[in-house]
């Protein structure tokens, strides 16, 4: 795929400032809701939403969404509106059929979607429009996901064959601002309640970050960083924010099984054969949580387990450590390195920052089913939510 090489690591890296920069800009306005109280109160969940849009607008399309300073603008409204609407318990193809004509015709009757879907493919043609604009021998230096893209798309060692079209490039618009931001703003979410549950790995976790002496580390500091990689891991095991996806079987094939199973009516089955067509499901968190795989306290947060893993997870065919968070093999998330460095750069700046744990009983946050993501709900509030209390970290 032409839009590998913006996920490589060397562009990771160049776009680590940026997770940085906006980590520092959501801290600083938690710091400003303190003011000179002792504590804080946030919707760390709505903070974390408006923090990965932000980062994915300036990372993906060099274009500042400015939800973090609130500041209201065509494309951050849309897409907002979208997201209320329903669109965020939608499947990706389904939200891309919503934004583009070619694909789907909406309904006359659903004024605000259409008019979000007009909102954006306007503003995704400019986007792509000055992504090509910045293709000049002064402009090679644009490191946004777009742009990288684009400048991939038009390489002439590409066959005229394996080019995308504009449609085709402008439909990346969509799928970069739903899978790089509700997905890894409500990852870091998770982490957040997990540590929250889990005093002593934030505390051990705060020394390590606290052990750095810059807050503006590079990607290669951050994953030098051994604790912070086995939370972030962790996190991402046990409070996967897509649980559940599929595949379809482009041709008859057979599914060889580790143990046979024996369904309702008795039969045991050694293998699975499928039909080109089929969907399959995989069951990410199930796969994430299984007992079998690793160990008896497999349902408890605890990083220290990445320390030594046990043998039987060395069979998960997972792109990242045998987790299957990100898929595997060549439909594998492509923006896992993204996902990553930028969920390490968010909790690098806040747990350096603050101390912080829930503030409802934590019986009261429940994980909302939804697709395709599963965010934190709180009973009492009825809404998506992660209510925190925060305190400043004293030097």
């Amino acid at each position: 795929m032409c839009n590998n090489p913006a996920f490589e690591f060397t562009q990771i890296r160049d776009l680590t400032k940026i997770f940085l920069e906006k980590s520092i800009e959501l801290r600083d306005a938690w710091s400003t809701i303190i003011g000179s109280d002792e504590i804080g109160h946030v919707d760390a969940l709505s903070w974390l939403s408006r923090m990965t849009l932000d980062v994915i607008g300036k990372a993906g399309f060099n274009y500042d969404f400015q939800s973090l300073q609130g500041e209201p603008n065509e494309l951050n409204v849309a897409f907002s509106e979208a997201f209320r609407h329903g669109v965020g318990n939608m499947s990706l193809p389904v939200i891309l059929k919503m934004f583009f004509p070619i694909l789907r015709i909406f309904p006359e009757t659903d004024k605000v979607l259409r008019q979000a879907q007009t909102t954006i493919f306007k503003i995704g043609k400019q986007l792509l429009a000055d992504a090509k604009a910045t293709l000049s021998v002064e402009a090679k230096d644009s490191k946004d996901i777009l742009s990288l893209l684009v400048r991939s798309n038009m390489s002439q060692v590409l066959a005229p064959d394996q080019r995308m079209s504009d449609d085709q490039v402008l439909a990346q618009v969509p799928t970069f601002l739903v899978a790089g931001h509700e997905s890894t703003g409500t990852a870091t979410a998770w982490a957040f309640l997990a540590l929250c549950e889990n005093i002593d790995a934030q505390d051990k976790l705060r020394n390590e970050l606290l052990s750095v002496s810059t807050d503006t580390p590079s990607m290669d500091q951050l994953n030098a960083l051994p604790y912070l990689d086995a939370v972030v891991k962790e996190a991402l095991r046990l409070y996967a924010p897509v649980f559940e996806t599929s595949r379809v079987a482009l041709k008859d094939d057979v599914i060889p099984l580790d143990e046979p199973f024996t369904d309702k009516h008795g039969v045991v089955y050694r293998e699975l054969r499928i039909k080109k067509g089929q969907e399959l499901g995989i069951p990410i968190i199930a796969l994430n949580r299984d007992k079998k795989l690793w160990g008896e306290d497999a349902l408890v947060f605890r990083p220290e387990r990445w320390e030594d893993l046990p043998d039987a997870v060395s069979g998960i065919p997972g792109i990242v450590n045998h987790l299957m968070t990100f898929i595997g093999g060549p439909t594998a998330c492509i923006g896992w390195r993204f996902a990553l460095v930028e969920m390490k750069a968010l909790l690098f700046i806040l747990v350096r920052s603050f101390e912080f744990e829930l503030a409802v009983p934590r019986d009261e946050v429940l994980i909302k089913q939804g697709f395709p993501i599963h965010r934190p709900f709180v009973k009492s509030s009825g809404r998506h939510d992660l209510p925190l209390l925060l305190r400043p970290v004293v030097a």
